[in-house]
């Protein structure tokens, strides 16, 4: 997931899908609230751990973390170095998962059909509106803002936190607090992450208990709409400069390898790309085979196995 999110294009959520921990998580994170002190005031400690779900959230939070200050630099330096690959890498992953979360949606009704167009329009449209948070005031403002649509972004599969960032002008700006350890912009865009985990988690944790289906096809729109962002041979038509010089994709035209070497005269890596894609293709089934089944929770496996 650290790494994923790293990415812009990429979701963590998605990686929380495919490994079957997603409802788990945003179940626990929704734990986090005025309903964590009685459970601290009955049992103390172990009651609160226990209420947190420490034993799930700890672990994760780890591999995040390592991961944001190992391998997401090496996904950083592909980005620069081989761009091509690592979107066909990612876009493999992407595709295979939608194709495992699409075949665990078991209660299909005919309607369902919506969910998944309003996710198609909704990950087309959300990158297009985040630069008019640029225009919202006080750049602390915006700071916080941006933390809370990001890390509500990292909890929908499909939708990429950092790209959002990317769009907004802010992707540079929290790149370089991370790595140059800037607390006072750290501090702000934490800020707005734990208000967007704060209300977001509970909203998809209603949803997904009282509209499973309909809100995992939700879901399944937003992964299949994030698909085109992954497209490896790609041209960038419409763009806009951020305060800070970036370049924020407003538009592509999507090419096939030939095309694009005849318009970049860049070399189409076909053979490469087609590889890494198949890699990330089957990266997800591997962990699909590995982890619980996409929409599980905790507490299903328990029954499960009681059962």
């Amino acid at each position: 997931m650290g790494a994923a999110d790293a990415v812009p294009g990429v979701s963590g959520g998605t990686i929380a899908f495919i490994t079957g921990i997603y409802e788990e998580l945003i179940n626990t994170i929704k734990q986090f609230g005025p309903s964590a002190w009685p459970a601290w005031r009955q049992d103390g400690l172990r009651g609160l751990a226990r209420h947190l779900n420490l034993s799930f959230l700890v672990p994760l939070l780890v591999g995040i973390a390592i991961s944001l200050i190992s391998v997401a630099h090496l996904v950083v330096w592909l980005m620069e170095v081989q761009p091509l690959v690592l979107n066909g890498f990612f876009f493999g992953l992407v595709a295979a998962s939608a194709l495992i979360i699409g075949q665990h949606v078991t209660d299909r009704r005919w309607w369902h059909v919506l969910p998944v167009i309003g996710g198609l329009v909704l990950a087309y449209l959300l990158p297009s509106l985040m630069p008019f948070v640029a225009s919202v005031g006080r750049p602390e403002l915006v700071l916080v803002l941006g933390g809370a649509i990001a890390i509500s972004a990292l909890l929908l599969p499909g939708v990429s936190g950092s790209f959002l960032l990317l769009t907004m002008g802010l992707y540079g700006t929290v790149m370089q607090a991370i790595r140059g350890f800037e607390l006072t912009t750290l501090v702000l865009f934490a800020s707005g992450c734990a208000f967007g985990l704060f209300f977001f988690s509970r909203l998809l944790s209603w949803l997904l208990k009282n509209h499973h289906g309909a809100t995992l096809q939700l879901l399944l729109g937003f992964i299949i709409g994030s698909l085109p962002v992954l497209w490896p041979w790609r041209e960038l038509m419409d763009y806009q400069l951020s305060n800070e010089g970036q370049v924020i994709p407003l538009g592509f035209r999507y090419l096939g390898p030939q095309s694009y070497s005849q318009v970049t005269g860049e070399p189409g890596q076909l053979v490469a790309v087609v590889v890494a894609i198949i890699a990330g293709g089957l990266l997800v089934w591997l962990a699909s085979k590995t982890g619980r089944p996409a929409g599980s929770t905790k507490r299903d496996n328990k029954e499960s196995n009681d059962a």
